[in-house]
């Protein structure tokens, strides 16, 4: 624990959060991760303790709390084997909650965040799209207004809590001849006529629910419309920040996970009689480790205290993201294979482990999206400024 960021009162959050979650999700963790489907009671009881309004204003039922309060609430829920039900939780909070609380007008933060906080709805963020991967600007999903309504058609993939989840935050275009400049931001019940959803099957993440959504003539109102018109692309941007750094943090909480239960493994496996932790190749294997994740963990904080004060962090958590990730799982790999045979069995966390981290460097844009950003910023100069004063 870190003093120069965290409080007293941030460790006794952390030491209720751990409580809870023992106490009420893990001994749910295995049927969830076989059944891919989380009970909606967990969502009401997250919402019950104020887990999902840590970061939102007291007037719709959050706790407006620091960011490092989110920095616990997601080191945590990595540490408890299953980065799905991890990712559920986040998705609805960080993804979805996020731009209802940005660019949602009070109805909207009235009916849908509101109910979000308290755990009685459940939110998904529909951007991705199967033609368009990281290329946000490339969606072809329309919305054309009609009358007093706006008729949406197209599809979106890998959508996060898409298949269970009781609203949508959709982007698509209103002006498609504008490019990245069409975009705009809209909410939509998950109930709609003209909306289905087919759940993927996945690698890893296996708890939580992915989805690829159609929408064949989906009528919303007019209201809607969140934002203004136009500027869904910037609102996108806007975030992107925040959603970064939260698959950074994730990423060096599981990594930090995966060398403690190695090391405890170690220390009780033994080897030519001694236990395996007394071998130095695998000491020094582990320390290597170690010290690469405690170096993102410190990079990843020192962002996180920028933007809760306010600062543009996109390089940092652009670099965050990227470095974090490939050091998960370069960690995870190797602590696998310090258990042997051992680490391949599914009654072993390892093997999951492995599975859930390697989404890291694919989703919330891939590395290689990450690199070419760092690249314009890094070598061609470009400087970027916040998407929305």
């Amino acid at each position: 624990m870190n003093s120069s960021y965290f409080t007293e009162e941030h460790q006794s959050f952390r030491e209720s959060l751990k409580d809870f979650l023992q106490k009420e999700v893990v001994p749910h963790i295995e049927k969830w991760e076989k059944t891919g489907k989380i009970e909606r009671f967990i969502w009401k009881k997250f919402g019950e303790m104020g887990f999902f309004g840590i970061r939102y204003p007291e007037a719709y039922g959050g706790l407006n709390l620091d960011l490092f309060y989110t920095v616990i609430f997601l080191e945590e829920l990595q540490k408890i084997k299953s980065a799905g039900f991890a990712a559920a939780m986040w998705a609805h909070s960080y993804l979805a909650m996020t731009h209802l609380n940005a660019e949602g007008d009070e109805r909207i933060k009235q009916d849908y965040l509101v109910p979000s906080i308290s755990g009685d709805k459940i939110g998904a963020l529909c951007i991705t799209e199967p033609f368009g991967g990281s290329d946000v600007a490339g969606m072809r999903t329309t919305a054309v207004k009609k009358g007093d309504k706006y008729i949406i058609n197209g599809s979106k993939t890998f959508i996060t809590n898409g298949v269970y989840g009781d609203y949508y935050v959709v982007a698509a275009k209103t002006s498609p001849e504008l490019g990245n400049k069409g975009i705009s931001m809209f909410l939509m019940d998950s109930n709609l006529k003209g909306v289905s959803a087919v759940k993927l099957d996945k690698l890893g993440w296996r708890a939580s629910d992915t989805g690829e959504i159609a929408f064949d003539n989906v009528e919303i109102p007019l209201e809607n419309l969140m934002g203004e018109e136009g500027k869904g692309f910037p609102y996108i941007m806007q975030h992107f920040a925040l959603e970064r750094l939260i698959m950074a943090i994730n990423a060096h909480a599981r990594a930090e996970y995966a060398i403690e239960y190695t090391i405890g493994y170690m220390s009780q496996r033994e080897a030519f009689g001694r236990t395996i932790d007394k071998f130095q190749a695998l000491r020094h294997t582990i320390v290597e480790h170690a010290t690469d994740v405690e170096h993102c963990k410190v990079f990843n904080y020192a962002a996180v205290a920028r933007l809760d004060k306010g600062e543009y962090v996109v390089k940092e958590a652009t670099m965050a993201k990227l470095k974090s990730t490939k050091v998960a799982d370069e960690t995870i790999y190797s602590c696998l294979q310090m258990l042997g045979g051992y680490g391949y069995m599914e009654e072993y966390p390892l093997a999951r482990l492995l599975r859930d981290s390697r989404l890291g460097p694919i989703g919330g844009g891939t590395s290689e999206i990450l690199k070419e950003i760092l690249s314009k910023m890094i070598i061609d100069n470009k400087n970027y400024k916040p998407a929305v004063e």
